[in-house]
């Protein structure tokens, strides 16, 4: 084991070397590394063929300009991003985002996360991630048509259906989809499957929207129930007010918690009667509002700045939907000390590894994103499925395929940290189980 361990220690210094100042892929790195040692004592062939050192460097980096003029006539330049991590299991799968913290660093840790969550769903999906630092936040839809255009005139010359099938992520929901889709099919002159979250008239899915979100609650219900616990009357604490919250949200009420907090960029709302999400759908889905508006038609709720603060509301069941490292070690510990009894994660990192270490020290379940938040993307490949097909199943068809997923999900995770002898801890389980499947095809290929 030493000998594993020590070589672990020696690669993530080099992985440090080779790409400075990229803070948030090195903490994804060594939260997968450290979980590998006893995999790779029971396995040597990992070492001796270089698996490890293969998986934590890219296929592909894909780096870009992207002009575009706004309503004034003025030009911009921002930069756009394609992260081709692996494709050992299947075509490159994985969002794009768009906001200012984007650069190479970020878009290299969601990438590498994606591998092991698209290898968790059991579908034959690879790991990649894009985006650019646009910020759609204040632009006119024709000016997030004209950037959108851009972009995507440089990046379909990198993807397809059966090379990388990108998605939205933060910055990018249906708006974004459809002007890089439509730009995509004129460019290419084809109509295929090449992005999903795709309006439902033109080869979307349902259940998409809410599949990050029911999906997580899916997984938090297995993981409640293997504990003798459940949602049912429970206070969930939210955080975010995007699709995962939302429909997170959604979930959570129908399978019996209620939700106490949700938030946004600038803060967050904390409403003890039940969250009135129908009032939170029209701010962020309709009128595209903040949170702090929730105020105007709910004054007995209260709204807080800032967003840290709502992991101080005492809650049963925590589920960060925002961006990463969105908990510390301090909101962590104020959770445990409220009573918090379990914590999953619907934003990718949403935790930070003190924190991590709080919940685990605690006893808290606690479920990483890779896991956790598998849904979105599982659906996005039943969206391929049945883009390939020309076939549309109906809502409760892949609602009834999303919950199977992600309760065999759970069920594989949990069973590889038993196997490797660290029952419960499910962060060393997904990382082992999302691991093993990608190890055993590059095998398989040989040095490639």
């Amino acid at each position: 084991m030493h000998v594993q361990s020590q070589y672990i220690s020696e690669l993530m210094e080099r992985v440090i070397k080779r790409n400075p100042a990229e803070s948030e892929f090195h903490q994804a790195v060594w939260e997968v590394l450290q979980s590998l040692a006893p995999v790779v004592t029971a396995h040597p062939v990992y070492i001796k063929e270089g698996i490890l050192e293969s998986i934590v460097e890219p296929e592909r980096i894909i780096k870009f300009r992207v002009p575009w003029e706004d309503d004034k006539g003025e030009v911009h330049i921002n930069r756009g991003f394609r992260v081709q991590f692996s494709s050992a299991i299947g075509p490159y799968k994985g969002g794009l985002r768009f906001h200012p913290s984007v650069y190479e660093g970020i878009i290299k840790f969601l990438a590498f996360e994606q591998i092991f969550k698209n290898s968790l769903t059991g579908l034959p999906i690879g790991g990649g991630k894009g985006g650019s630092d646009f910020d759609p936040k204040g632009k006119s839809d024709s000016e997030v048509r004209r950037f959108c255009q851009s972009f995507m005139s440089e990046l379909f010359k990198y993807i397809g259906p059966d090379t990388d099938v990108p998605a939205g992520d933060i910055g990018v929901g249906g708006r974004e989809i459809g002007y890089m889709f439509g730009q995509y099919k004129r460019l290419s002159n084809e109509f295929t499957g090449v992005l999903t979250g795709k309006g439902l008239t033109y080869g979307g899915s349902l259940v998409r929207t809410e599949a990050t979100g029911y999906g997580l609650c899916y997984f938090v219900d297995n993981m409640l129930r293997a504990a003798g616990k459940s949602f049912d009357g429970a206070t969930v604490a939210i955080s975010g007010s995007g699709n995962v919250a939302i429909y997170a949200c959604e979930k959570a009420a129908q399978l019996g918690g209620k939700v106490i907090t949700m938030s946004d960029s600038c803060g967050f709302i904390y409403d003890k009667n039940g969250i009135d999400l129908a009032c939170v759908k029209r701010l962020k889905e309709v009128e595209r509002k903040r949170i702090s508006e929730y105020l105007v038609s709910h004054p007995e709720a209260e709204y807080f700045e800032g967003c840290a603060g709502v992991w101080q509301i005492p809650c049963d069941i925590a589920l960060p939907c925002a961006t990463q490292n969105e908990i510390n070690e301090a909101s962590a510990r104020a959770l445990v000390k409220n009573g918090c009894i379990a914590v999953a994660e619907g934003s990718n990192m949403s935790s930070t590894p003190e924190a991590v270490s709080v919940f685990q020290s605690a006893g808290v379940l606690y479920a990483p994103g890779k896991a956790a938040n598998a849904g979105g993307v599982a659906t996005s490949a039943l969206e391929m499925s049945q883009n390939s097909m020309r076939y549309f199943w109906s809502f409760e068809e892949v609602d009834c395929k999303l919950k199977t997923i992600m309760t065999d999900l759970y069920r594989n995770v949990s069973n590889a940290a038993a196997e490797y002898g660290v029952t419960g801890d499910l962060v060393t389980g997904a990382n082992v189980a999302g691991f093993m499947k990608v190890a055993d095809s590059m095998l398989a290929y040989g040095l490639v």
